[in-house]
Formats: structure tokens, sequence, C-alpha cells
């Protein structure tokens, strides 16, 4: 799937694209274990971010030239015989109700490359372009264009992830998602029309987080009515 300067791919079969899952599990540790320490490196001896829930789980990606160059990823977890790591670390007090199991999923591990982020920005800051100079002079609009920048590709490769999960649920007709999110994430895709709802109160879990819970069909109606261009995206990618 091709969404604006990014591709988005899946990992279809777990031992034959090994390659892949290992830059997955590289750029989670780079974001997870050193950025952000969320994780503590003694357990990632190999420098891969996973855990037992990889096996489980459908894995995605996005690069913006090669597929060398993975910059983006977000996972989701099928059910097992095991409870997703949302009922295991959080008080749900509002679940689906008369839904099969096999029908919910978790959205997780979404990551974002830092080092991309700073390369986008670099681009801003030292172009060759002449149309920049002027904007990149002063220091105040200089600090407008690179946020601008890093918000823009945070956006772009978010975005087209959920799209992409959106369109590999369909196949597989889920029709719940569950995600543990901070409440920025949160904030971020409801301006797009992917409202979740919180069904349980925050903890502190990586920084203070909370259990979120959507109804796909929901999401469907809601952009139909206020954003059929995104919808028709996903549907059409």
């Amino acid at each position: 799937m091709q969404v604006s300067n990014f591709t988005f791919k899946i990992v279809k079969d777990q031992q034959v694209e090994a390659h892949i899952l290992e830059a997955i599990y590289q750029l989670r540790y780079q974001v997870y274990v050193n950025e952000w320490g969320f994780e503590n490196p003694k357990e990632h001896p190999e420098g891969l971010e996973k855990d037992a829930y990889d096996q489980q789980s459908l894995h995605f990606y996005a690069y913006p030239d090669t597929v060398d160059n993975i910059i983006g990823t977000a996972r989701l977890i099928l059910v097992s015989d095991s409870t997703l790591p949302i009922e295991q670390h959080f008080d749900i007090h509002e679940r689906p109700i008369d839904v099969p199991r096999n029908k919910i999923a978790e959205i997780s591990r979404l990551a974002i490359s830092k080092d991309f982020r700073r390369r986008a920005i670099d681009r801003v800051i030292f172009s060759r372009d002449d149309s920049h100079i002027d904007e990149l002079e002063q220091h105040q609009a200089n600090m407008k264009v690179i946020e601008r920048e890093r918000r823009k590709c945070e956006h772009e490769l978010i975005r087209g992830l959920y799209l992409s999960i959106y369109r590999e649920s369909l196949k597989l007709g889920l029709t719940h998602w569950y995600a543990v999110m901070a409440r920025g994430l949160y904030v971020i895709l409801g301006r797009w029309g992917i409202q979740f709802k919180q069904v349980g109160p925050a903890r502190e879990y990586h920084g203070s987080r909370a259990p979120y819970l959507l109804k796909i069909s929901d999401l469907e109606s809601y952009l139909e009515k206020k954003n059929p261009e995104l919808l028709e995206l996903a549907r059409s990618c």
C-alpha cells in the first residue's frame, strides 16, 4: 500500500520474512529501550525488542524508499488461548457484549523511527532550495517549520499504519480493536475520526496509559459522514 511518501506492508510469513521481523524488532528496541526506556535492555540482549505475543500477531511496517529502511511499525495481536496484554495489565470496565473472542484484536507496539524524524527535519534545515532561506533565517519561523515537518512525518506514518490495520481487519472479519494508549495518541487518532472509547481507568504503564476500545463498524459509520475521503483511501489502497 502506497500512501503519501511511504509504502506500508504486512509480514505475511514470519519464517520467510524473518529478516523483516528482525528489522521491526530492532526499530522497537530503538524506540522502547533506547529512546524511552520502557523496556529493560538486559531482557533484550540481542538488541531486538520482542515478546511472546509476537508469534500470534500480524506485523505492519512502513518505509520511505527501500524495504531495508523500515521507519515505522505496529502490530495487531490476535486472540489465542492466552489473554491479550490489555486484559492482563488493565481493569477493563466495558467489554464487547456477545462478540466472539476471535473477532477482537489488540493494536500495540506502535513505533516511529527517531532517526528518520531527525533526517526529515535536517532536510528542512539544510535545504539548498533558496525558497527556504528567508524563512530559515528567522529563528521563530525556523522552529515552526521544524515542528510542522516532524508532525507531518509522524502523522502520515501513524495514519498509514492504522489504514493498513483496518484493511487487514476487514479481511479477517474483526469487529473490535483494543489498544493501550497515551492521551496524545488518542487525540491524534480522534482528529481523523478513529475514535476509540476509554473503557477503564488510566494507570502507570510506560507512562500514563489507559485502555481503549473501538467498534470497527462505528468507525466506518463516522467516516462515511465526517471523512469519506479517508474511508475511501482505506478501502481502495
